[in-house]
């Protein structure tokens, strides 16, 4: 079989654009198998027969899918489901659901108490910096996320204080309601700014001062010891 393998991008209306920008058509007799399910993608991307859809977002590419001849993918489904339906894969795949929850548990814990070294609070506010980063871990660490807790690119204790930095911008000022002009680095920019704010406010804590009740890092914690009661 010849390989016809391309890249293209989502237009408007459904439409497909190339790599120069023009419009094009998939063959006929080719269906869209929608992302989601690597098991048979993978099946039906070795045929090498394949056009995969694709888009940048930020630095990040992300695929939708993949368009492919309607037998090839109808094939491909019918494979996948005979291996899942044996017992020996429904064992295996038991398994590895519970390695993957293990993994997760004790990772949520080490992430935790890494929020919690870097929060750094005197111990009058020991209470304070657990529940805060109780809330951190409960938004940053779920698999899929993509918040920065769940890279390995960079060390365990980096991504904690970034984890900590982002919650505060979204939690405790208004960053969220900001119009921010359309140029380039602002938006960065302002995310320094931000920053330098909440690195600010946890000093109070970490040195003891007393904390007045209209705090909005105090508001935060609170606010989210609630919401986690109610669940």
């Amino acid at each position: 079989m010849t390989s016809n393998i391309k890249i293209v991008a989502p237009g408007k209306n459904g439409q497909l654009i190339g790599e120069q920008g023009e419009l094009v058509t998939p063959p006929a007799g080719w269906s869209f198998l929608p992302a989601g399910d690597a098991g048979v993608t993978r099946k039906v991307t070795a045929q090498g027969n394949y056009w995969r859809v694709q888009y940048k977002k930020g630095r990040k590419t992300i695929s939708k899918g993949v368009w492919a001849p309607t037998d090839t993918i109808a094939t491909a489904k019918q494979q996948v489901a005979a291996v899942r339906s044996t017992e020996g894969y429904q064992k295996k795949r038991a398994a590895d659901i519970q390695r993957r929850g293990k993994k997760q548990q004790l990772y949520e814990g080490e992430f935790l108490q890494a929020v919690v070294n870097y929060l750094n609070f005197h111990a009058s506010y020991a209470a304070f910096a657990q529940q805060m980063a109780q809330a951190i871990t409960r938004h940053a660490i779920p698999v899929g996320s993509g918040t920065v807790a769940r890279t390995q690119l960079i060390p365990l204790e980096e991504r904690a204080a970034k984890a900590v930095i982002a919650w505060m911008r979204h939690q405790t000022t208004a960053y969220d309601n900001l119009k921010i002009a359309r140029i380039k680095g602002e938006r960065r920019a302002v995310r320094r700014q931000l920053a330098q704010q909440s690195v600010q406010l946890l000093s109070r804590y970490r040195k003891g001062e007393a904390i007045l009740p209209n705090c909005p890092l105090m508001k935060a914690i609170q606010k989210q010891t609630k919401l986690n009661h109610h669940e």
